[in-house]
């Protein structure tokens, strides 16, 4: 008997290596560096705004809990701007959006790791921006609950493999 792996299974064992790409690329940075910091945070500046904005035009979704606003308060207690974000260009779907979904949602995990490394007395909402008291598994639980054929599945690969892209590209 063949056992069916899950959708969040699947889009995990999918997106493996260009989760391992994103979390190279950004691993290079000294977080409690200040310049090395400023530049990661410019980096996900570049990402993160394009992706929830996509995800936020998307019936089905539901509402998008966005850092934007920690993101720019941050690079702003830093002295930048936020930069102009980088084009998510995605056929958006409602299985594409709960792709990119997974990897956004999911950088709040590795935000909270990461919060640790950052000096005391340098801004860290972004980073802190942790899930509210079960929303992780909820998201989880909600991308199983839905009604996904093969094709499904695929189509919500792509855009968590367009999303992880976009932050691996970010850094450059």
């Amino acid at each position: 008997m063949t056992e069916t792996l899950s959708t969040v299974a699947r889009l995990r064992a999918a997106t493996a290596s260009d989760h391992d790409a994103v979390d190279a690329g950004f691993g290079r940075y000294d977080l409690s560096d200040a310049d090395d910091y400023r530049a990661f945070l410019i980096a996900h500046a570049k990402a993160l705004p394009a992706v929830e904005a996509w995800l936020a035009a998307i019936p089905g979704l539901g509402a998008v809990r966005s850092r934007e606003t920690a993101l720019a308060e941050d690079l702003a207690a830093l002295g930048e701007d936020m930069p102009a974000p980088m084009a998510f260009d995605v056929m958006p779907s409602e299985a594409a959006g709960w792709g990119a979904m997974y990897v956004v949602e999911g950088s709040r995990l590795g935000g909270i790791m990461l919060s640790r490394s950052v000096p005391e007395g340098m801004p860290s909402a972004y980073l802190g921006s942790k899930h509210l008291s079960g929303e992780w598994r909820a998201l989880l639980a909600a991308i199983d609950d839905e009604p996904a054929d093969d094709a499904w599945v695929e189509r919500a690969i792509v855009g968590a493999k367009a999303a992880f892209d976009l932050y691996r590209r970010a850094p450059a």
